[in-house]
C-alpha cells in the first residue's frame, strides 16, 4: 500500500492514543487529526527537484574578502 494513508495506524493513535470515539475520529479531517497529534506543517520535503530549485536561487559563490 504505497502512497496511501495508514488507516489502522491512524485509528490506533486517534482512538487509543487520543481517546476518541469512532464517530469523533471519523468526523475529523486529516488536518484536524494532525493538529491534535501535534504534527506541524513543515518545510517542503527535500527532493532532487527542490534541491535544484534552491541551488538555482542561492548559488554557491566564493566569499569576498575585504582587504
Amino acid at each position: 500500500m504505497s502512497g496511501g494513508l495508514d488507516w489502522p495506524g491512524l485509528m490506533r493513535v486517534g482512538m487509543r492514543g487520543l481517546g476518541l470515539r469512532p464517530d469523533q475520529f471519523w468526523a475529523l479531517t486529516p488536518a484536524e487529526l494532525a493538529l491534535m497529534l501535534g504534527v506541524e506543517a513543515g518545510p517542503p520535503v527535500m527532493t532532487r527537484d527542490r534541491l535544484a530549485e534552491l541551488a538555482a536561487r542561492f548559488p554557491d559563490r566564493p566569499r569576498e574578502t575585504s582587504g
